[in-house]
């Protein structure tokens, strides 16, 4: 079975990627380079499912928004 999962990716403040699944509770991973936070991410899902077991439903992402505040 094929599952797709949302993954946002962010860069910290040292340069390093920051990988979540906001459908899966807990799940980030981090690292150097993009090929290697792929990597890294697909096996935090992996556990994160193996954890949470499939009888658990996901929540359902709806997305982002950019907001700008002026200050």
């Amino acid at each position: 079975m094929t599952r797709d999962f949302n993954v946002i990716i962010e860069e910290d403040e040292d340069g390093i990627l920051v990988a979540s699944v906001p459908e899966l509770r807990g799940c980030h991973t981090q690292a150097k380079t993009l090929d290697e936070l792929m990597v890294r991410i697909r096996e935090a899902i992996e556990l994160c499912l193996e954890e949470e077991g499939d009888h658990k439903p996901l929540p359902k992402f709806v997305g982002f928004q950019r907001l700008s505040l002026d200050l």
